[in-house]
């Protein structure tokens, strides 16, 4: 995909770049409606004649935008921009207002009333009424209707997602009871959308199988909705390891709770009664999870086989407590979600993972891995990759998987801010100092750090989906030189209001470059915008 960005800068610029922007050049011509100039546009090559502004920036509006239908006007009124046939294509998903009295848009593009799958257009108001920047995906290029009818069963497309896959679903669905219900390890989901890949638009199934046996599984399967046929299957569990010595022997205070004569792990002191629960798999897998609740006579975890446990719990609650004092966030979803965690999964395993419902961790085999919940930012990573699903949810392939994992590697260091390192606590625990990545350094864990070393790799599992573990390391370095000029204070806030309010599934890195920048300029004005600019194009961007 080719991006081009104009910057309408002065008189001589502005002319060439109207002209490229599609705005009227004639602001007489202009409706009061129409975009004003000097707007700031990124374009999406999709077609030789079609191009989506994947990001405009500027004071966008001459008159007040107040509501879903000012917003749709806008767009339609600016048909030469967004390209989009009638209002109808775009379907209001979502509309919140920040703590800055910005309000955001969220629109699901459409085909004939059937959401187009993992896509989103924004659209983001101030409290004046004036439209700041527009993101996302349009489709301008999407037909009126897919030729193709509906003959596939929700449950028959989950069948067809199994049968790809090629796993067993015997003995797979376990549940265990919390205070909010019963939770199933298994989670089978399918729903109506319609699937775009090349300019091709398919009525399709959306399935999406979340389990943990024979290895960890959050399947995103799209099934062809007429004849049955996988479009796209992509397993999208997020695993992170670190390096490190082991669980280390430090004292903590944990919260617990006394049941039956027993202390268990526990912790029901969270907002809204989001609780952390901790198990122990006894080294099972499928059928073991979530395991049994760890437990202890006098309300002391001290034994050797209570220290994953212990960590696996504490942290949790670090990483509760961050997005909560930080963003006022409660839990990965904002809403109260319980954290469900299982350690001594497997043996001698040498993961760790969110699964789509619940964390595990292995023990590791004491070479590769120490048990890895004993890493602040492992579990600060992958509990991340959960605020990442409910909200950006980037697609989890080539750049926008490669964001998603930088986004929860730079939240790993905001947790653990005494070295660049990830997980280094648990990662080959004879080799000191050793790591599995490097914010400061991406290159010396065979990352690039700069586009001229950018890996066009396959998206298959061989090739890392694209690379989304290699090529992060662009992003994470751009990320170490936004927190060393702008401060950590400053750079979290504009980190988690753009993945929460600006990036879209489809994000990639010119995309999240702007999303921060937009995110820099709300919060902070147009010097931190320079600051990110500046680190981003220090890596080639």
């Amino acid at each position: 995909m080719n991006k081009t960005f104009f910057g309408v800068i002065g008189s001589i610029a502005l002319s060439a770049s109207l002209v490229a922007a599609g705005l009227p050049q004639d602001a007489s011509a202009a409706t009061s409606w129409k975009m004003n100039s000097g707007a700031q546009i990124q374009w999406d090559k999709i077609s030789k004649n079609v191009k989506n502004p994947s990001f405009i920036r500027g004071n966008l509006s001459s008159v007040k935008v107040n509501n879903e239908n000012e917003v749709k006007k806008f767009i339609t009124e600016n048909k030469d921009i967004f390209q989009i046939k009638n209002e109808e294509h775009l379907k209001l998903i979502d509309q919140t207002k920040d703590d800055l009295g910005i309000t955001h848009y969220v629109f699901q593009p459409t085909i004939q009333g059937v959401p187009i799958s993992n896509s989103q257009y924004m659209v983001h108001v101030d409290k004046d009424g004036t439209v700041l920047a527009t993101n996302g995906e349009l489709h301008a290029d999407a037909p009126e209707k897919v030729e193709q009818s509906k003959k596939l069963s929700s449950k028959e497309a989950i069948q067809s997602a199994w049968s790809q896959i090629d796993v067993d679903q015997k003995d797979v669905k376990e549940t265990i009871k919390t205070k909010k219900g019963s939770i199933d390890v298994l989670a089978e989901k399918s729903d109506l959308v319609v699937y775009h890949e090349n300019g091709t638009y398919t009525l399709a199934y959306h399935v999406q199988l979340q389990f943990a046996n024979p290895e960890p599984g959050n399947w995103q399967v799209w099934v062809n909705a007429a004849n049955g046929k996988v479009l796209k299957a992509v397993n999208q569990v997020h695993e992170a390891t670190g390096t490190g010595t082991g669980v280390l022997g430090d004292t903590k205070t944990i919260n617990t709770t006394l049941s039956d004569n027993q202390y268990q792990l526990i912790d029901s002191t969270k907002p809204m009664n989001g609780s952390i629960y901790t198990m122990d798999n006894e080294n099972g897998t499928q059928a073991n999870l979530p395991g049994k609740i760890v437990t202890d006579a006098d309300n002391n975890f001290n034994s050797e086989r209570h220290k994953a446990a212990v960590d696996a719990h504490y942290y949790a609650g670090e990483v509760f407590d961050y997005y909560y004092e930080t963003f006022d966030r409660v839990s990965y979803d904002n809403q109260g979600a319980d954290i469900i965690s299982s350690v001594h999964f497997g043996n001698d395993y040498n993961n760790a993972a969110w699964v789509g419902n619940q964390m595990i961790y292995g023990d590791g085999d004491g070479q590769t891995f120490a048990p890895l919940s004993g890493s602040l930012d492992v579990i600060a990573h992958e509990l991340t990759h959960a605020v990442t699903s409910t909200e950006a949810d980037l697609v989890y392939q080539s750049q926008p998987g490669a964001l998603n994992e930088s986004f929860s590697d730079v939240f790993g260091y905001f947790l653990d801010t005494e070295d660049w390192l990830l997980g280094e606590d648990v990662y080959t625990p004879g080799v000191e100092g050793d790591a599995l990545r490097s914010l400061s350094d991406p290159t010396k864990y065979n990352q690039p750090d700069h586009m001229s070393e950018y890996q066009d790799l396959p998206v298959t599992r061989e090739g890392d989906w694209g690379g989304v573990h290699i090529n992060s390391g662009i992003p994470n370095k751009a990320a170490y030189h936004t927190i060393n000029d702008l401060g950590v204070e400053k750079s979290q806030q504009v980190y988690y209001r753009a993945l929460t309010e600006y990036l879209t599934p489809n994000s990639n890195f010119a995309d999240a470059k702007q999303a921060l920048m937009q995110s820099a300029t709300d919060l902070y004005g147009s010097s931190a915008a320079k600051t990110i600019e500046t680190a981003w194009g220090k890596v080639g961007l």
